[in-house]
């Protein structure tokens, strides 16, 4: 049976991006990873780069009429509620095995707050949305081919190694520079931590 499937990954925003990087409407830019598949993720689950690269092609027509939202703060809900919209995703692209994106910050109440903490230096993190079911293969809950991409929000998180944003025109060319150095450490903290499926840390 299909259920909501929620994946959160830390974004780190440079206020520098407020400033240097804008839509055609004027509105601020942030760009960097939004998933990446083939890992064990902090929740224990495991997405197929099949899985994700059929998902990501159906998101683009979303992002090509401008209607790929996400809210800040999500729901335990398969719908989008536009009164709680705060960014729109402009572009949407693979980078190797990154899914990396460029997310317009919109003029909205829920969008001037997640601006006003990105300018605060306030890490959030951005978190996929999407309904699917799941299938215990060994230490891993495997999604299934069911899985639907709803969105992607940003929410809240602690701290987790995956993605980071980067001012737009700035992002590292294939992200091989080091962009964290506390990520190695994190990430094995969070195997650790993460062993068991449950995740004491999400």
């Amino acid at each position: 049976m299909k259920s909501l499937l929620i994946e959160t990954k830390p974004f780190n925003v440079s206020p520098m991006a407020l400033t240097e990087g804008k839509s055609m409407n004027g509105n601020p830019l942030v760009e960097g990873v939004l998933a990446t598949p083939e890992v064990k993720n902090g929740n224990g689950r495991y997405y197929s780069k099949d899985l994700w690269e059929r998902e990501i092609n159906k998101y683009m027509v979303l992002v090509k009429e401008r209607r790929a939202c996400g809210e800040l703060d999500h729901p335990d809900s398969q719908i989008i509620n536009l009164k709680n919209v705060s960014h729109n995703i402009a572009e949407i692209w693979w980078d190797g095995e990154n899914i990396m994106g460029k997310i317009e910050l919109l003029p909205t109440p829920s969008g001037n707050i997640l601006k006003a903490l990105i300018g605060a230096g306030i890490k959030v993190g951005v978190s996929s949305r999407g309904m699917g079911s799941l299938k215990q293969m060994g230490e891993v809950l495997e999604v299934q081919d069911d899985f639907e991409l709803l969105c992607f929000d940003f929410v809240s998180t602690p701290s987790n190694p995956g993605s980071f944003m980067y001012p737009v025109g700035q992002i590292h060319e294939g992200l091989s520079s080091p962009i964290n150095p506390y990520s190695k450490v994190n990430s094995i903290v969070t195997e650790i931590l993460c062993a068991n499926s449950a995740c004491p840390i999400f």
